[in-house]
């Protein structure tokens, strides 16, 4: 089984994309790419959260001859997501996109693709082949691990045969175990990193629930060079998830990390708003720092002892503390101010 640092290796814009122990974090736009200011706006918005890495869709020539407007205004790698038509890939090409993805499933015209190889190899622009276990070519019925590597072979066997060796490779569908050992045997099929995630998992709840189990047994495995946790809700959650994912993992150290209690009877105060607010607050923060949202004074700076700040509240006040010292009482109506206020001095 090949591991992510084993992967092979090539540059994606300014990333060194596989071949080390570094996961990138990616999300797709749902704004229609021809809206440039709409899209730009969100990738943005992803930039500033952590996104790494942010696929649009092109599902037309507007789209495609949209992208270098894009390009021109955003800072990560941009991804053009090509069905059907393979003009549209060669469009993005010229356009400028960093990287593109096709899906074997749907572009099958050879000529085609060794023109946008041709294209790719000439700007440096590798290409992610894109298996779906619900769109897989139409002579393959059942979504199985083994009908999806036959699926991404004979993609990746027509660009191995141009000469053209910058692939990365997903093998998604919605189911956990389906997908796991999709990977497992695309880890020991191929040598190309490996863009991991659980398709159409479903809403900002349930879909991140089974996106974490999924994406956390996967990169257990050691595999995974790149991930998106794909829900349905604004992509801004995706990236949320995936850094919180991330660092549970200890594949990244340099954020937040936020506690806050169940709440029960002994709760004096409105917690619930206020923890939210905070653990909103901290995803735009990128330093390594605990803070706490607890409900009572009896048991708060106790049990939150090793934050290193922290709220718990009493009768319409809480008292704010520090690696469980208290260090001063803060009226309810100040709570977010003051504590908001810490986490920007720490």
């Amino acid at each position: 089984m090949f591991k992510r640092e084993e992967t092979k290796q090539f540059l994606l814009k300014n990333l060194k994309f596989g071949g080390n122990d570094h996961i990138y974090i990616q999300s797709m736009c749902n704004t229609k790419t021809k809206d440039t200011e709409a899209t730009i706006k969100q990738i943005l918005e992803l930039e500033a959260l952590g996104c790494e890495i942010v696929r649009v869709a092109v599902l037309d020539q507007e789209d495609a001859y949209s992208l270098s407007k894009i390009l021109d205004k955003i800072h990560i790698p941009l991804v053009a997501d090509i069905h059907f038509d393979p003009e549209l890939a060669i469009i993005a090409i010229k356009e400028g996109v960093d990287k593109i993805r096709l899906n074997p499933g749907n572009i099958s015209n050879k000529e085609k693709i060794i023109e946008i190889v041709d294209l790719c190899k000439r700007k440096g622009i590798p290409i992610r082949i894109g298996v779906n276990g619900g769109s897989l070519p139409k002579d393959i019925a059942k979504p199985t691990p083994e009908h999806m590597i036959e699926a991404a072979k004979r993609h990746i066997s027509i660009l191995e045969e141009l000469g053209f060796y910058n692939i990365c490779l997903s093998l998604k569908c919605s189911s956990i175990d389906l997908t796991l050992e999709a990977y497992k045997l695309a880890s020991q099929t191929f040598p190309y990193p490996l863009h991991i995630g659980i398709t159409e998992a479903g809403t900002s709840f349930k879909g991140l629930i089974k996106s974490s189990i999924g994406i956390s047994k996967i990169l257990d495995l050691g595999i995974g060079n790149t991930l998106r946790v794909s829900l349905t809700d604004d992509p801004k959650y995706e990236v949320i998830a995936a850094k919180e994912i991330l660092k549970e993992l200890h594949y990244i150290q340099n954020l937040p990390t936020f506690t806050s209690c169940p709440t029960c009877g002994r709760t004096a105060y409105d917690m619930i708003p206020i923890a939210k607010e905070i653990e909103d607050y901290l995803n735009s923060v990128n330093k390594k720092i605990h803070v706490a949202v607890m409900g009572c004074a009896v048991n708060g700076p106790g049990e939150a002892k090793e934050a290193d700040l922290g709220i718990a509240g009493g009768m319409h006040e809480a008292v704010l503390f520090k690696k469980g010292k208290i260090i001063r009482k803060i009226k309810e109506e100040q709570l977010l101010e003051e504590l908001k206020k810490e986490i920007d001095a720490f």
